[in-house]
């Protein structure tokens, strides 16, 4: 009994932590319509972390399926689709008549790469996401306004007509999150290999700039990963130098976090017949004679 009370627990986790995705984009649509739109923009970030750790655990404790698969991109589309739009309506698209249709067209970008990716990548990409993840392109548009407010902006950049320029952003990244640009997912760092030792300290370098300085961090950080996609892609297709195998089979070698998805059996989480429960006896029918 108590191995399948640790069980149940272990399956609920990454469901607890997509409904807790739901809860930060829901939080973030509420505080953008109030007009916080720096509240708005950290929600979203705190969704992000909780979409990425939903999957992470789901795949170490080998409780990912189906319906978690679904279940995280519905709710992917309200925090990361529907909640980034509706900030950059409510900055700076409110005045126009027919702004509505670019959040319109963002969010049905965001719908149909997530989708394409449940049906291509099942739900969980080893090597490259197919198209701009809508995460990452979420929280682009979303850490724009944190961004704004620092002292780097006001001096250097406040000059530039911003409204025309993340509008545009929010219509390219629309179009990037349907495309067939591969954006590389974020590799795996270990103590074993050189590449791993550099992805440990690039990490950890991460970490200490989101804590220290978020504001200046994320959203250039984002749009590096955005532009990097876009020309890496054209850089590959100017050398005509396409990858020796298709990233989108995922190939490469799993480990222990990329295990199988294992099917749950939820008989198993059953409770156990008690001793002193009933038996039901049937009746047998009495014997009838002949003639």
């Amino acid at each position: 009994m108590n191995r399948a009370r640790l069980r149940g627990g272990v399956i609920i986790i990454p469901s607890a932590l997509t409904l807790a995705n739901l809860f930060f984009g829901i939080w973030a649509m509420v505080a953008a319509s109030r007009g916080d739109f720096m509240a708005a923009a950290w929600l979203i970030v705190l969704a992000g972390v909780a979409d990425t750790l939903d999957g992470r655990v789901a795949r170490v404790t080998r409780t990912g399926s189906r319906f978690g698969a679904e279940l995280d991109s519905l709710v992917d589309a309200i925090s990361f689709g529907v909640a980034p739009a509706l900030v950059i309506y409510h900055l700076f698209l409110a005045e126009a008549a027919w702004g509505w249709v670019a959040a319109f067209f963002y969010v049905a970008a965001a719908v149909i790469r997530l989708a394409r990716f449940n049906v291509e990548q099942a739900g969980h990409a080893k090597v490259a996401f197919h198209g701009l993840p809508s995460p990452a392109a979420g929280m682009t548009l979303a850490t724009f306004y944190p961004f704004s407010q620092t002292e780097l902006f006001q001096q250097h950049l406040a000059a530039l007509h911003w409204p025309s320029i993340m509008i545009g952003l929010m219509l390219a990244v629309g179009m990037l999150m349907m495309s067939h640009v591969l954006y590389p997912v974020v590799p795996k760092f270990g103590f074993r290999t050189l590449r791993g030792l550099l992805t440990l300290a690039a990490f950890i370098g991460t970490l200490v700039a989101v804590l220290t300085i978020p504001s200046l961090f994320f959203f250039p950080a984002l749009l590096a990963y955005v532009i990097y996609g876009m020309l890496k892609a054209a850089a590959l297709g100017f050398f005509e130098r396409l990858p020796d195998r298709d990233l989108l089979l995922d190939t490469e070698d799993s480990d222990e976090a990329d295990a199988e998805i294992r099917e749950i059996d939820y008989n198993e989480l059953a409770p156990p017949r008690r001793l002193w429960w009933p038996r039901r006896v049937e009746s047998e029918p009495e014997d009838q004679e002949e003639g």
